[in-house]
């Protein structure tokens, strides 16, 4: 099966593919159903050329599944030029008036049918084959059996399905609350999430109170209930509750990773990871996690081998799992609360390994620091030079030590996403090995233009790394949150 994973932008497309996905699926910004991703445009097609051919047969599929008006439509064929740039694959759409420019302007592209058609039995499935398209992206409201029946039926057409991530509570993502709350439109991109923000249960007043005897059955069937969204008073959402299930708002994260076996047998061609928009340590695990799942599944390593990075899964922002519609409906329709949650916070990315000369002249600078300063506190006036030291005593960090060279110690750019402290442990992850655990004494955070050692890194600082760790490039550091509790959703932030 192919693990395809999700691109928001061009570093996301290459974490990606580093951490082993066959393919990875991004967006052109205003034409794809994640408007808030950063997408792809300017001249970005230069660095996915290059990423394509860093990575050879790795495959690049675009998502053009906005429903289009003709303004869209319109600017679509205005920038045909652009989008030929690119190395696109495949190109996922629902909206069928796309579908005979594409064959005309990228005869080679496959057509891959969006989930957003919800397309979910055989003679649909026969219907998009005859209209040109390679593969259909199934509705997720498709269990495993019906999956196996289009299979069965239509062999030649290449079946995709979600198998890990946010799962939208409407129908195939085709949602109205963000549009009816906000004015965004979900199926122009730009979905807000309303479904996960907080809302207060009441009973409307307009109708008499409901007699204290009834059950609390009829009063959830008698729409009197209602939801308000607490920034929002006096706007009202009814609440229905049905035999076997109760109003549905936030659902669970999608988790397919141990069933795997069964999605290969009914037929599943490939894997499709949610999360465009989710963090370079999301699409970076999640796709590590799964590719060594795949790679057990297929013989290559062996069970007890995958179940470390397996289990790492939890390690990123996530809600409570369900295995979705695929065994059944039951599973779906259980609701959660909370916000994605996650144990870590990423601190860093490993840059290139300085060169013996670069690394030589770090040291070199940082020499040439203290000296520097050593002799401009021998020129002061003893009164200036005394006050000069007692405030280097009183803030350390103005006159910081210089990195000194240790035998069999190597010295790495270091981008910093998060301020770190130094001392805190960090945690060096990369495609094949779990995690490297960096203690206190095992690193020193430098500037590598003044070669001073500095007490914590920043966000666009200059920074390195100095540690006895040999570390590949663009390995990712992360650091744990010290406000996770496990078993406890944090509800902060939408």
């Amino acid at each position: 099966m192919e693990l395809l994973s999700p691109a928001g932008n061009v570093e996301k497309l290459k974490y990606a593919y580093m951490y082993g996905a066959d393919a990875a699926y991004i967006g052109l910004k205003k034409f794809s159903l994640r408007v808030k991703a950063d997408n792809f445009y300017e001249d970005e097609y230069e660095k996915v050329i290059a990423l394509k051919k860093q990575f050879p047969g790795k495959k690049l599929h675009c998502a053009l599944n906005i429903a289009f008006h003709n303004r869209e439509i319109d600017s679509f064929l205005q920038n045909l030029d652009y989008f030929k740039h690119y190395p696109i694959d495949a190109f996922i759409v629902q909206d069928l008036g796309i579908v005979p420019i594409l064959q005309k302007h990228f005869p080679a592209a496959h057509l891959h049918v969006s989930t957003q058609a919800s397309c979910m039995n055989r003679e649909a499935v026969k219907m998009y084959q005859k209209l040109g398209f390679d593969r259909v992206v199934l509705g997720r409201e498709v269990s495993l059996n019906e999956v196996r029946e289009i299979k069965d039926a239509v062999p030649e057409m290449e079946i995709e399905c979600f198998a890990h991530g946010a799962m939208c509570i409407a129908y195939s993502g085709r949602c109205l609350m963000s549009a009816y709350l906000t004015g965004r439109s979900a199926q122009s991109g730009f979905c807000s999430h309303t479904c996960r923000w907080e809302y207060d249960v009441g009973v409307l007043e307009k109708k008499p109170r409901m007699d204290a005897n009834e059950t609390a059955k009829l009063l959830a069937q008698s729409g009197e209930l209602v939801l308000q969204e607490r920034k929002r008073p006096g706007e009202f959402f009814p609440i229905y509750e049905g035999d076997d299930f109760t109003a549905v708002l936030s659902s669970k994260d999608l988790r397919m990773i141990e069933h795997l076996d069964d999605m290969q047998k009914a037929g599943v061609d490939s894997l499709k990871i949610e999360g465009r928009m989710k963090s370079v340590y999301y699409v970076a695990l999640v796709t590590r996690a799964y590719r060594k799942a795949l790679d057990a599944l297929e013989g290559k390593i062996t069970d007890k081998e995958a179940a470390p990075f397996i289990a790492s899964l939890d390690e990123v922002a996530h809600r409570e799992s369900t295995t979705g519609f695929f065994y059944s409906r039951t599973d779906a329709d259980k609701t959660t609360v909370g916000a994605s949650d996650s144990p870590y916070e990423l601190a860093g990315q490993i840059g290139a390994k300085l060169t013996v000369a670069e690394e030589e002249a770090v040291f070199a600078a940082g020499k040439t620091m203290v000296f520097a300063r050593k002799q401009a506190l021998a020129e002061m006036h003893p009164a200036a030079r005394a006050a000069a030291e007692k405030d280097y005593a009183e803030h350390p960090e103005k006159c910081p030590a210089a990195l000194e060279k240790r035998d069999g110690w190597n010295l790495y750019y270091y981008n910093a996403l998060n301020k770190t402290d130094a001392g805190t442990e960090l945690e060096v992850i990369t495609p094949d090995v779990l995690k490297t655990v960096l203690k206190e004494d095992d690193y020193i955070f430098a500037n590598p233009k003044n070669g001073a050692i500095i007490p914590f890194v920043n966000p666009d600082h200059d920074c390195a790394i100095y540690t006895a760790a040999e570390i590949p490039l663009d390995a990712l550091v992360r650091t744990k949150d010290g406000g996770f509790k496990s078993g406890i959703v944090r509800t902060t932030g939408r």
